[in-house]
């Protein structure tokens, strides 16, 4: 790196009772008249943080540092602010890939004769493997123990990659399986609000930032740490000391008032967020909290609602350090010299918030009264499409008949009343019918971290124990904590017990049914399902309900609170009015949800019960090394990693083999063909899947082919080491719906040359075979969701050029660009179906050799019949950094061609 310069004066020394330490003083840049920094929101502050500490007259200059210190709210500008967070953070599913990628590149470098050993990551990096435990077992007091041992031995060649990755990458850490949810473990041991480390002899202390390869790792804005999802691949860019390029952002300033109702959740408040701010529409923006309500929201309340930024589009969800976030790092075990420096470093840098604080300047205010909350559920396909549990009966009835287009399931009349034998185990019978919940999953780190709405649940489980009630039998309970800490404090309120008499045993530390690891239903209920051809539901205490995303078979998935998902357990169906209808029938007659709602006195009570900073140390000290399964995997030596033909995990990915020392000219596109045109909304899970592997997919036959059996399929989010496996995945979703295929549902297209339909793979085949490059159509939000770099990859190695949608998700779009494939928009008001695109046209894309940053590109789409439309589309390659990202094929092999140029 290049050694960093002090153009403003800024660095400047604080005395501690830890000793002095040096910082670079945002206050220096008022100073000396570069701009208003005292008015800037909060988060803008630490952005302008990190550029001040990173100046290295190169990557970040003195006039980088100048113009983002003028940065007005109500006029942001366009040129690129170079952000160097402090650290990364990694989970596994998108971990693996990243380290598969590094490996990849070291693999280059050698075999261009160059020191491989230099592929290393500059910045911290911390990777928590969370994303492979599934709830194959449930219902019983070894269902950890049991899945734990499942996901061990499916998951060995990725474990023992990640094993070298930790022998052979300098500042990579990884915290082994489990140990927690990564945004949990970031939560409430990773992060630390401000770092220090070692610069020219003193101690430099810089604020706490982080970019992370999982959408949600915005929770930690919760505490005051800056940080939200990018792709792996840009991920990776930082690691290998690439800032974070960026445009100023425009910021939201979210004005909270009043406080919480009885009876309302943090849960509840999130979904109402949610619901507002997809309204408000601050798809790529910043979002930043404020007002007199914060004061009466606990750090676990604001990382609830931090964690859901990717549902309601923002990039951030910010809210200011406090005393409540002193508190909370003294709550959660961390050193008391720590929680000091946090203090005094952030009133110094006037990042310290209270409520005698003047507001800063938004781009635009937005108003929450946290009295108009109101028990809810989110579903049946959205996260943002929020119902008032008052009202989920009606909408509920109404969904069924609904057109699809609508997020119905467009049911005829004749099949309402449908129904179906189930035969149990246990000799009882009984049936099932459309709405009839079949997954009851407390899972997820937005809601796992916050012990007043699994203490709620706990409570809940208690009083319909001791009423007499218990979970309906085809209903799959479980319980996945985001941390060891949780399962500690349950157990010292004396609540756990109950969870586990209505099903709800721990099933493993981890990610479950949130991303798919839902496991499978038990044979009887699937039958019974399939043979009724029935509309069963899923709720979770998570964050994402995408269409195929819980499960297969459950077609509506609602989120709701651990409360409420132990009260729908309790209910067996979503076709209920849990205010006017009995719950259940208990031991002396029919219990209704008022009767076993806890209090907030009773919670109040048990929370003080579960404050207790031991359990933290516990469970956190020395959690490197604390899984003895983990420590006996044996590590490979070597700083080149063998890659393995015969692995069907881990798979060195074709990216830099044969690539060229420097970049082919970009050319404008000629010729090409529509793969796949969708609609509004589709996912990154629609693009890339994470959960089941169909045997009859491309990526199934593949897997049987190389000699794996149904049952070690394992998931699409674990196979990501491999490429093999995930080009065949991608639009690969069972529930895609793509245009050039009507009536259809699942990944096949129309091959328009022979008219055939086949996979989209087949087809991406014939078309790279007669050297025809492809393009996809879409509508809004384009890659809303996960952060989901093989989203990109996939649509790269498909053979996709362009992507010409009406909008896309922040993240994605970053991705595209990532991998070389250009993102365009179209003009306001205009999509594939008003210009009368029927996606079996021929299409040139004039983009010119030398593109610039948002300019207009003209497509022409040929029909067979000679006619032609033509329409103009904007580049959303948005910043200089971002054309030179495409000039070279993506991120990484810029990198690539960097490190080459520099031994």
């Amino acid at each position: 790196m290049n050694a960093l310069r002090n153009s403003f004066g800024a660095r400047s020394t604080l005395n501690t009772a830890n000793g002095p330490v040096s910082f670079y003083r945002l206050g220096k840049l008022e100073e000396a008249g570069v701009g208003a920094v005292s008015r800037l929101p909060f988060s803008i502050k630490v952005v302008l943080e990190s550029v001040l500490r990173s100046e290295n007259g190169l990557s970040v200059t003195s006039d980088d540092i100048a113009k983002f210190a003028k940065f007005d709210a109500t006029n942001p500008g366009t040129f690129d602010v170079p952000f160097m967070p402090a650290r990364v953070l990694m989970q596994d599913f998108t971990g693996v890939p990243a380290v598969v990628d590094l490996a990849a590149l070291r693999s280059a470098m050698s075999r261009r004769g160059k020191d491989a050993s230099r592929i290393n990551p500059i910045l911290p990096v911390d990777l928590v493997i969370d994303h492979s435990v599934q709830v194959d077992v449930f219902g019983s007091s070894d269902a950890a123990q049991r899945n734990t041992e499942i996901e061990f031995r499916l998951n060995r060649e990725r474990y023992e990659f990640l094993r070298w990755g930790q022998q052979a990458l300098s500042n990579f850490r990884v915290v082994p399986p489990a140990s927690g949810i990564c945004h949990q473990v970031n939560l409430e041991y990773l992060a630390r609000v401000v770092q220090t480390r070692a610069d020219g002899g003193e101690t430099l202390a810089y604020i706490d930032s982080v970019v992370g390869t999982d959408s949600h790792t915005t929770m930690i804005n919760g505490l005051g740490v800056l940080g939200w999802g990018v792709g792996g691949i840009e991920a990776e860019a930082v690691m290998l000391g690439q800032p974070f390029f960026m445009l100023p952002p425009e910021v939201v300033g979210v004005k909270i008032t009043g406080e919480l109702p009885l009876g309302a959740t943090a849960t509840d408040l999130v979904l109402v967020v949610t619901e507002l701010l997809r309204k408000t529409g601050v798809v790529s923006k910043f979002v930043e909290y404020f007002g007199p309500g914060l004061s009466r929201l606990t750090l676990p309340d604001r990382a609830t609602i931090a964690n859901m930024a990717p549902e309601y589009g923002a990039r951030c969800a910010f809210f200011p350090v406090d005393d409540e976030t002193l508190n909370f790092l003294h709550y959660t075990g961390r050193p008391a010299e720590l929680v000091e420096l946090v203090e005094r470093v952030c009133k110094e840098q006037g990042l310290f918030r209270t409520d005698a604080t003047p507001d800063p300047v938004y781009t635009k205010v937005v108003e929450l009264d946290l009295a108009s909350v109101v028990p809810s559920l989110a579903g049946p396909k959205r996260p943002q499409d929020r119902i008032a549990l008052t009202d989920m009966k009606a909408k509920w009835n109404a969904d069924l008949t609904a057109p699809l287009d609508k997020r119905g399931f467009a049911l005829a009349a004749d099949k309402l009343g449908a129904a179906a034998a189930v035969a149990y185990p246990n000799g009882a019978s009984g049936e099932l019918r459309h709405g009839d919940v079949v997954i009851a999953a407390i899972t997820s780190c937005t809601n796992t971290s916050n012990p007043s709405v699994l203490i709620g649940a706990g409570l809940l489980a208690k009083k319909a124990a001791l009423a007499g009630l218990s979970s309906k039998p085809h209903v799959k309970t479980s319980l996945a904590p985001g941390s060891k800490v949780v399962t500690g404090y349950l157990n010292k309120t004396g609540l756990l017990p109950w969870l586990e008499k209505l099903g709800f045993h721990v099933v493993g530390y981890g990610c479950t049914t949130c991303i798919g690891n839902s496991g499978p239903l038990p044979d009887h209920v699937e039958s019974a399902i399939k043979a009724g051809d029935l509309v069963a539901a899923a709720v979770l205490s998570g964050n994402r309900n995408f269409e195929g995303r819980v499960h297969p078979r459950t077609r509506a998935n609602y989120l709701a609170s651990p409360v409420l998902v132990v009260a729908y357990a309790l209910a067996g169906t979503v076709n209920i009015d849990l205010e006017n209808e009995p719950i259940g029938q208990g031991a002396n007659g029919p219990v209704f949800l008022r009767d076993i709602w806890p209090s907030a006195e009773e919670i109040a009570a048990s929370l003080a019960q579960a404050n207790d900073p031991a359990l933290f140390h516990a469970e956190y000290d020395g959690v490197e090394s604390s899984n003895p399964d983990w420590n006996a995997i044996p590590v490979s030596a070597g700083e080149v990693y063998d890659w393995k033909d015969s692995s069907t995990y881990i798979q060195e990915p074709p990216f830099f083999i044969d690539m060229p020392d420097e970049p082919a000219a970009r050319a404008d596109v000629e010729g090409a063909r529509a793969l796949v045109s969708v609609a509004d909304s589709v996912t990154t899970d629609h693009i890339s899947p994470a959960g089941n592997i169909p045997e009859t997919s491309p990526a199934g036959r593949y897997l049987i082919e190389h000699g794996v059996e149904k049952k070690d399929f394992n998931s699409y989010g674990a196979r990501r080491g491999n490429d093999r496996v995930m080009t065949r995945g991608t639009f690969a979703n069972i529930r895609i719906r793509n245009k050039l295929a009507p009536g259809t549902e699942g990944g096949v297209t129309t091959h328009w040359p022979t008219g055939e339909v086949v996979s989209i793979h087949e087809a991406a085949l014939r078309y790279k075979a007669a050297g025809t490059p492809t393009i996809v159509l879409a509508g809004r939000d384009y890659g809303m969701g996960s952060s989901r770099d093989w989203a990109a990859k996939g649509t790269f190695l498909l053979g996709v050029r362009a992507v010409i949608a009406q909008s896309f998700e922040t993240i994605h779009r970053s991705n595209l660009v990532g991998m070389g494939v250009l993102p365009l928009v179209f003009e306001d008001g205009q999509n594939a179906d008003s210009l009368g695109l029927t996606g079996d046209e021929e299409f040139t894309i004039r983009l010119g050799s030398q593109p610039t940053p948002g300019q207009q590109v003209e497509v022409v789409a040929t029909r067979a019949d000679g006619t032609s439309v033509t329409f103009t589309a904007r580049s959303r390659l948005d910043s200089v950094m971002d054309v030179e990202y495409y000039r070279h094929g993506g991120i990484l092999q810029m990198v690539l061609r960097d490190f080459m140029k520099s031994v």
